[in-house]
């Protein structure tokens, strides 16, 4: 059924769905959007104007002379962009899929029934004095006491990448959309996580907004992210869940296809937030590597971004 979970036979916990378009475009982070095509944060507030003509010039009227022209321009690629999304729902959804694992934490691995995966630790102290690292927010293999962990992936039908071939404007705006439908979708499996599937938040009642500001209980730090840079993990996930089950493949570099993919974990720590890894050097990529038991030289690979 559309846009409710269904619990699969063949693996403990494992949770898919299919949404909509049109179920997705509360969840949209239109700051994203126009980022995508060069226009200042600030102008991604014309996605939260009523579109009548009196609203929106009013909005113009409210930005700097030289501002006006952009968000004149900014206005007119958001009435496009939702146009858009409406042809999308017509004839494509996006899916995903979540699995509940109990966990521990070693160090800075993260044990996942059977499976450890190594994770990355700041080397530089945050403002709060500590070096963080997502093994952090899970319950550690010493205390005797089992925690939980999520993992999730979702993607976009790949036949919508593959529209507007000959004409780069919309398959740009195309590509762009399905980008923010596909974190669109993260965000709402992440809500349906916490107040159904793990339950952890059972009575969170936010409105998209207060999601999009991250309001709840938890992270949803997804692979790519400045806290979890290594896309190699991906191969890890994908015997997790097996990525095939929702069209995505996985490149030679772990690179996901369709292109507005995302995957990655959702921990359920009060305390758990985001940050970033920052640049690692010889000794920490050669432990790492260690740990995933990678030759250093092939762990660069993933990694090139931020060795010093």
């Amino acid at each position: 059924m559309p846009g409710r979970f269904m619990e699969c036979s063949d693996k403990k916990n494992l949770y898919v769905a299919r949404y909509a378009v049109r179920d997705l475009i509360p969840y949209i982070d239109w700051m994203y959007f126009f980022h995508a095509w060069g226009f200042p944060p600030k102008l991604a507030a014309v996605a939260n104007i009523h579109g009548c003509d009196a609203c929106r010039a009013s909005w113009l009227a409210g930005l700097e002379l030289e501002e006006r022209g952009r968000g004149a321009s900014a206005m007119q690629l958001y009435k496009e962009a939702v146009r858009m999304l409406d042809m999308l729902d017509a004839d494509y959804g996006v899916n995903c899929e979540f699995r509940l694992f109990s966990a521990n934490s070693d160090g800075d691995d993260i044990l996942v029934e059977g499976t450890r995966i190594p994770m990355l630790r700041q080397q530089i102290p945050g403002s709060d004095g500590y070096c963080l690292c997502l093994s952090d927010f899970i319950r550690p293999v010493a205390s005797g006491i089992e925690d939980g962990i999520g993992v999730f992936a979702t993607a976009v039908d790949a036949e919508m990448e593959l529209l507007y071939e000959n004409d780069d404007y919309r398959r740009m705006l195309v590509q762009t959309l399905a980008d923010r439908l596909a974190e669109a979708c993260a965000e709402k499996l992440h809500e349906c996580v916490r107040k159904s599937l793990w339950g952890y938040a059972e009575d969170e009642d936010f409105t998209p907004a207060e999601l999009l500001a991250c309001k709840y209980t938890g992270i949803r730090p997804a692979v790519g992210y400045p806290c979890l840079p290594d896309i190699s993990l991906n191969f890890i996930l994908d015997e997790l869940l097996d990525f095939s089950r929702i069209g995505i493949s996985l490149t030679e570099n772990g690179m996901m296809r369709p292109h507005a993919s995302v995957s990655g974990f959702v921990i359920s720590h009060p305390k758990s937030r985001y940050f970033s890894v920052g640049a690692i050097d010889d000794e920490q990529l050669r432990d790492y590597s260690a740990r995933r038991g990678v030759k250093p030289e092939e762990m660069k690979r993933f990694l090139a971004s931020i060795l010093r």
